[in-house]
């Protein structure tokens, strides 16, 4: 690594770091498959962690069937406001979607502790309601992800996409795990325990930004 400090336009930044991104994939030899490139050059462009290369799991023709449905005017659910916060709401509102996190609503609030659950699972409860379609951003609560795989299996929620990218130590990857094994869905997955608010975000914006 050099020590040099390149001239780079303000403008110019997010430009010259994907150029390096594929310079250092190149160098490794990894080569992404199309329909996933953008997605997770992007992941690594946010955490300058190369390892999303190798542990997102995308199931087949997830993108194109993300890229179809928000096209469509899905809207996204998130288990964050850090998550919502991130996602740009104004490209996805030209499509006619919106974004969805019920985690601050007091009737979830009530609920989860009159319930002994998470606030993250009663969100995902919660989201059932809402007569459209739905992408689930999941980069927090395993809780939620749990929850939202049982709402599947009930037969009470049909998501267009799940992305499944929950960080941390308890329930982490069990729950990536639980998604991995759903038949009918499209999901985007980061195994083991690595993942996040900004990686969900991220996610959720490198389709968007395909449209």
């Amino acid at each position: 690594m050099g020590t040099e400090i390149e001239n780079v336009l303000p403008a110019q930044i997010e430009k010259r770091s994907f150029e390096i991104i594929t310079q250092e994939l190149k160098e490794q030899g990894i080569i992404l498959p199309e329909e996933q490139e953008a997605v997770i050059k992007r992941c690594i462009h946010t955490s300058a962690d190369f390892d999303y290369a190798r542990n997102l799991v995308f199931s087949e023709n997830a993108v194109k069937k993300a890229l179809s449905a928000l096209r469509g005017g899905a809207s996204i659910v998130t288990d964050t406001q850090m998550v919502r916060a991130g996602i740009n709401k104004k490209r996805l509102a030209e499509y006619g979607g919106e974004v969805f996190c019920f985690m601050s609503d007091e009737d979830v609030a009530g609920r989860a502790k009159e319930e002994n659950q998470t606030r993250a699972a009663v969100s995902m409860e919660k989201a059932c309601s809402l007569d459209k379609k739905l992408i689930f951003a999941v980069g927090n609560a395993p809780t939620a992800l749990i929850r939202l795989c049982g709402l599947i299996r009930e037969g009470r929620m049909m998501p267009e996409l799940v992305i499944g990218v929950p960080v941390g130590f308890v329930n982490v990857v069990q729950s990536k795990e639980m998604v991995l094994t759903l038949e009918d869905v499209p999901y985007i997955v980061a195994q083991g325990r690595k993942g996040g608010s900004n990686i969900a975000a991220c996610i959720c914006n490198a389709l968007i930004y395909q449209l």
